[in-house]
C-alpha cells in the first residue's frame, strides 16, 4: 500500500505520466506547473541520478517544495532510457545515450532554452546534453558533482568492459535482486547517501523499491557501475559558456577511492577553478541535495535561477 500512497502524494503539481518516442522506444517524463498562477522564468530540465530503483521519481519532493517556496518556473522531469516509465532495453547506455535522448526531447517536446538542474554522477549526460545542444540550455545547477579526480580520470575502456560482462551475467542477476531489497537500499542510502540515518524515510525506501521491481531496470545501473561515464571532462567543462551553480554538501563524500580525500571546499574549488561562469555554494547535506535538503538546496538555487543572465558567448558571436 505504502508505495502507491507515496505516488499519490507526489504528483500534486504534475501532468499526468506523457509519453513520446525516440529511436522506437517510449520514453516517459511529465510536465509540473504552478497551480493557480501562471508559469514564469526559464524552465527547468531535471536530470536524475542512475541507481537501484532511481528514476524521476527522485525529483518528486523538491517538484512540490519547489512551488511551495513561491517559484513559478515550469519543470519538465524525464525518465532516463531504463529507468522509471521509459522502456528498458538490454543496453549499455553512455551518457551520449541519454544526452541525445534529452537533446531529441528539448528539440521536440520543450522546444525552448531550459535551466538545467542535474544529480550528482549524471553530471556527464549534461555536459554533452551542452555539447550537442547549446543552444537551448541558459544555464547549469550542478547538485553534488562527483569528486574532481573522478571525472577527470579515464578508466580504461578494458575494465568498463570487464565490470559490464560480469554484472551482465548470472552473478549481476543475483546481486539486482539483493540489492533492490529494503535491506541492502536502507543500508547504501546511510552509508552512502545521506548525512543523517534518519533522512532515510519510508518515502525514499518505498520509491526506491518501486522503481526496481522491474528487473529489467537492472540494465542502465549496470552501465552506471561498469563506469561508462568514467572519462575525462576537463576540457569539457572548461568549455561550459552558460552560467554554473555548484551545489555541494557540507559532508559530500565519494563511493570512490580516488575521490576520499577531497573536501567539500576543494571540490568546489576545483569545479570553479575550470568554469569559465562558475560559482559554487555549499549547503547542509551530504551526496542527495535536492532530496535530503530540499528546502535549503531551493533557497541556494532560486536567486541564480531567478537571474536575467545572458551567456557570454552571445556577446561574442
Amino acid at each position: 500500500m505504502q508505495p502507491s500512497a507515496v505516488t499519490n502524494t507526489t504528483n500534486l503539481t504534475a501532468s499526468p505520466s506523457q509519453f513520446y518516442s525516440w529511436r522506437n522506444y517510449r520514453c516517459a517524463y511529465e510536465v509540473h506547473q504552478p497551480t493557480n498562477t501562471t508559469p514564469e522564468g526559464i524552465p527547468l530540465l531535471l536530470i536524475h541520478p542512475i541507481g537501484v530503483g532511481l528514476s524521476r521519481q527522485f525529483w518528486q519532493r523538491f517538484c512540490r517544495e519547489w512551488y511551495n517556496s513561491g517559484q513559478r518556473n515550469s519543470i519538465y522531469n524525464p525518465d532516463l532510457l531504463g529507468c522509471g516509465e521509459s522502456d528498458m532495453p538490454h543496453l549499455a547506455y553512455t551518457p551520449s545515450d541519454w544526452a541525445e535522448q534529452l537533446q531529441y526531447f528539448l528539440q521536440t517536446v520543450v522546444q525552448k532554452p531550459v535551466i538545467v538542474v542535474v544529480q550528482g554522477a549524471l553530471l556527464p549526460v549534461a555536459i554533452a546534453l551542452v555539447q550537442k545542444q547549446s543552444n537551448l540550455i541558459a544555464k547549469l545547477v550542478l547538485s553534488g558533482p562527483p569528486t574532481w579526480a573522478l571525472i577527470t580520470n579515464k578508466s580504461p575502456e578494458w575494465r568498463q568492459k570487464f565490470a559490464w560482462n560480469l554484472l551482465d551475467s548470472p552473478f549481476g542477476n543475483a546481486f539486482y535482486r539483493y540489492a533492490r531489497t529494503r535491506k541492502f537500499l536502507h543500508s547504501f542510502s546511510t552509508r552512502q547517501l545521506f548525512a543523517s540515518d534518519n533522512a532515510v524515510d519510508a518515502e525514499w525506501l518505498n520509491t526506491l523499491l518501486a522503481g526496481a521491481e522491474d528487473p529489467a531496470s537492472r540494465h542502465a545501473v549496470f552501465s552506471f557501475l561498469a563506469g561508462f561515464w568514467r572519462q575525462d571532462y576537463t576540457n569539457s567543462i572548461a568549455s561550459i559558456e552558460q552560467p554554473t551553480l555548484v551545489v555541494v554538501g557540507e559532508t559530500a563524500s565519494s563511493i570512490s577511492q580516488k575521490g576520499k580525500k577531497e573536501t567539500p571546499d576543494e571540490r568546489l574549488t576545483h569545479y570553479l577553478a575550470c568554469l569559465p561562469q562558475g560559482r559554487g555554494i555549499k549547503i547542509n547535506g551530504r551526496n542527495v541535495l535536492p532530496y535530503e535538503s530540499t528546502t535549503e538546496f531551493i533557497a541556494a538555487i532560486a536567486t541564480f535561477i531567478k537571474e536575467n543572465s545572458e551567456p557570454k558567448s552571445q556577446n561574442s558571436a
